[in-house]
């Protein structure tokens, strides 16, 4: 990621509801500080597991990390070859959670991906057979090259975790995030996500081509007989109970009212800027707020402070602005019109 703090290296909305406040009362139950700590340092050592694998991505996998912590989902973009599937494959190694891989391709069907029902002869009737899409970690590969109707399968399960067929809403696995990934620079057989579906994912990640000792190292370890499809290296040091216990973490992450004004001024700022013809929505201004919240935990601190919302505002907005097409002609990107704005926007001290 391109921002003042880079992640990954060792540094310092609405309700929650009647369950997320049932966890925040059992987070502060004796020796939850401990949990706090231990979940902290399990998945601090997912960076660990990743790199014996993937070279020289700490900053994506602690942005996937963080959507990990705010139950957000995560869109990969990338060149081709920038390892972007074997990362999220992984990452799913060192979890200890349910994994599945969609492939999107043109002829992928809605039913594909949430399942269907089916006519069983024995019984006479229609059973519901799951999808893909009932999972913990879903690798929703490509996800461009799929027709709208497709990718639009996926708008209920990434807003409401749940899917309904036939009228009947079923629940999805708890945790839930969908990692997506596209290609940045293919337009040939391909269909741009919509804004909506866009806004539903909570940050999007630029994977970037390594560095010049970063790739030799990767070279390195492919001519002493490394094979990227062979992930038995990879231990689980994470799981469903440690994200529990960091996200309840997180939601006691302290926010001062200035440090929330903060937010809403620059998400303010991208709706009223002359290159922007679509600025961040208010569920935008919630996600930079979670994202900030979670990496300021991360960091081993419980406030929020400005520099976390710096550092998170790229990520977690570049998806959510569209630029005017005069802007675009003359160079302008989403990543540099949040630089002006966070530049101009004065931040709390």
């Amino acid at each position: 990621m391109n921002h003042p703090v880079e992640l990954g290296k060792d540094e310092g909305g609405a309700g929650a509801g009647a369950a997320d406040a049932r966890r925040d009362a059992e987070d502060a139950r004796p020796g939850a500080g401990h949990d706090s700590d231990t979940a902290r340092a399990a998945l601090t050592a997912l960076r660990g597991e990743v790199a014996k694998t993937v070279v020289g991505q700490d900053s994506v996998v602690t942005g996937l990390v963080i959507a990990l912590l705010c139950r957000g989902h995560v869109l990969l973009e990338g060149v081709p070859g920038t390892a972007k599937t074997l990362l999220v494959k992984t990452l799913s190694r060192a979890l200890d959670l349910d994994f599945k891989r969609v492939q999107f391709t043109p002829d992928l069907m809605p039913g594909d991906v949430t399942g269907s029902l089916v006519y069983d002869n024995r019984t006479a009737e229609f059973e519901f057979r799951e999808g893909p899409v009932f999972t913990n970690l879903l690798l929703a590969d490509e996800i461009n090259r799929t027709p709208p109707k497709t990718q639009a399968s996926l708008l209920e399960a990434m807003e409401e975790r749940q899917v309904s067929v036939e009228g009947l809403p079923r629940p999805l696995p708890d945790p839930f995030v969908v990692c997506a990934t596209q290609n940045p620079i293919e337009y040939e057989g391909t269909y741009p996500l919509p804004e909506a579906q866009l806004d539903r994912f909570l940050v999007k990640l630029t994977v970037p081509v390594p560095s010049r000792d970063e790739e030799i190292s990767m070279l390195q370890r492919h001519a002493a007989g490394f094979d990227p499809r062979d992930l038995s290296e990879v231990r689980p040091v994470a799981g469903a109970a440690e994200l529990a216990a960091g996200r309840a973490a997180v939601r006691a992450v302290h926010l001062d009212p200035k440090v929330a004004a903060y937010v809403v001024d620059l998400c303010r700022a991208t709706r009223q800027s002359p290159s922007l013809q679509l600025g961040v929505s208010p569920r935008g201004a919630t996600a930079l707020l979670s994202t900030a919240r979670a990496w300021a935990w991360l960091s081993g601190r419980d406030y929020v402070t400005p520099d976390d919302v710096k550092a998170l505002a790229r990520p977690t907005l570049r998806h959510r602005v569209q630029l005017r097409p005069e802007a675009e002609l003359e160079g302008a990107t989403a990543d540099g019109v949040l630089e002006g704005i966070l530049a101009h926007v004065p931040a709390p001290r």
